[in-house]
């Protein structure tokens, strides 16, 4: 299910390699923060846009930015008197104002803390560390988290219906809980441990265990009840597991246009140090919400317990 334009358009590239420049000790906490909520309402420079598309060089950018400054005028219509731009190009470059990839270069630039060629060669390195392709690098710069969640579900060991429920939650936590939410890669578990756990099974021609375990589900409980809650207590994981219970409905509902029949239990929490374990299909997606992290786990077609 495609969402708005709200959730689509999340400045996720600055989320995940603004992280990586973090954790290098390029950016500071404070830095990454405050770049990641100055993307939010910032638009790019037309100067960027047209170096960026490969319309004009630096140089030409700068001389622009200089008349700028001498008169009262826009940067396209200056570049147009130039030569450098044409009319289509102008209007082009305007559409893409809203460009989240640019938008996190601009602020890295304007603040002085790397220059274009250096955000090239840290954005070189990040992809070898993760291993990404350029598609992924791509998926990133989209900001569209239909794109985005599929590099981290790429493994040929999930299943379709596992990367299909993933997804939608993914969409889910990015539209209720947390547009900065960041994703790493799921992985085949058989055995998982936590203190806090927010449950709920689906039985039927599908059965699946969806549980949201770990401190992440602090933030995850306060943000779906829009109440603050002191610790993680039952109140909390009750919160987690309405949210939970949304996504679920949501999921049946899919699945019973495609004439698949499930059924959803009630939801269950567990606030003391609990074991979930499988011999079978057992996933676990990391994902950082408002900085906390909390683990999905999705159990599929096979015997489970929880001790």
């Amino acid at each position: 299910m495609k969402d708005n334009v709200f959730v689509r358009r999340i400045a996720m590239f600055g989320v995940y390699f603004g992280k990586y420049l973090q954790d290098i000790g390029v950016l500071t906490a404070e830095q990454y923060e405050e770049i990641i909520e100055s993307s939010r309402t910032a638009r790019v420079k037309m100067g960027l846009l047209a170096v960026n598309e490969g319309y004009m060089t630096t140089a030409q950018a700068d001389e622009v930015n200089q008349i700028q400054a001498q008169k009262d005028a826009r940067f396209g219509d200056i570049a147009i008197e130039k030569g450098y731009l044409t009319d289509d190009q102008v209007s082009q470059l305007l559409k893409k104002q809203g460009d989240s990839y640019l938008l996190f270069v601009q602020a890295l630039v304007e603040r002085k803390l790397l220059s274009l060629e250096d955000i090239q060669k840290h954005l070189n390195h990040y992809k070898k560390s993760e291993r990404f392709t350029s598609l992924d690098v791509d998926a990133l710069k989209s900001s569209d988290i239909d794109k985005i969640i599929q590099i981290f579900l790429r493994d040929s060991a999930v299943p379709a219906v596992v990367r299909d429920y993933a997804a939608l939650m993914a969409r889910n936590i990015i539209r209720f809980i947390d547009n900065k939410v960041r994703f790493e890669k799921i992985e085949k578990i058989h055995t998982y441990t936590s203190k806090a756990i927010a449950s709920q099974c689906f039985t039927g021609e599908y059965e699946l265990f969806i549980g949201v375990c770990g401190n992440g589900c602090h933030p995850i409980g306060e943000a779906f009840a829009k109440e603050k809650f002191e610790e993680l207590d039952e109140d909390c994981l009750d919160s987690v597991c309405e949210f939970i219970n949304v996504c679920n409905g949501l999921f049946a509902s899919k699945l019973s246009q495609e004439e698949v029949q499930i059924d959803m239990l009630p939801p269950s929490m567990h606030t003391d140090v609990t074991t979930i374990s499988s011999e079978g299909m057992m996933f676990k997606l990391p994902c950082f919400v408002k900085g906390q992290k909390a683990d999905i786990i999705i159990c599929m077609e096979t015997k489970w317990s929880i001790i």
